[in-house]
């Protein structure tokens, strides 16, 4: 994690909606990127100086939901371990603000599920079936 800087809020909307196109992901509209790492619960991003290397963040209700998303590294600076501080630092973060009961969730593409398994994450299914709609 040499030349890595850890900071503990959402990067910028361009960066997030860039930083998401590169790592394969989906993209997100300008206003909508806003209004949602507005909302973030916790987020974790990592910089090379002043490049956005990498982010994960938690999004819901604060008590009894919550939602990993946006884990995500840049190709350039992927195999370093970055996806795997993302996880132990979003970890951290549930530790300490969860409460009995919670339910934590989160979508895993292949081969992220395997990084997931590692911090006690388990698939949901036959037990039910995660499902999406897109706008």
């Amino acid at each position: 994690m040499e030349n890595f800087k850890i900071h503990y809020h959402p990067p910028d909307a361009l960066d997030y909606i860039n930083l998401r196109i590169e790592a394969g992901m989906s993209g997100k509209s300008l206003e909508g990127a806003k209004v949602g790492l507005k909302n973030s619960l916790f987020a974790v991003t990592i910089y090379e100086e002043s490049e956005l290397a990498a982010m994960g963040r938690i999004i819901g209700d604060g008590g009894t939901f919550y939602q990993i998303v946006d884990i995500a590294v840049k190709p350039a600076f992927q195999g370093r371990g970055l996806g795997k501080q993302l996880m132990k630092e979003i970890m951290k973060y549930l530790d300490e603000h969860t409460y009995e009961g919670s339910y934590v969730s989160l979508i895993a593409d292949e081969p992220a599920n395997k990084l997931y398994e590692q911090f006690g994450f388990a698939y949901t299914f036959p037990k039910s079936h995660g499902m999406y709609r897109k706008y």
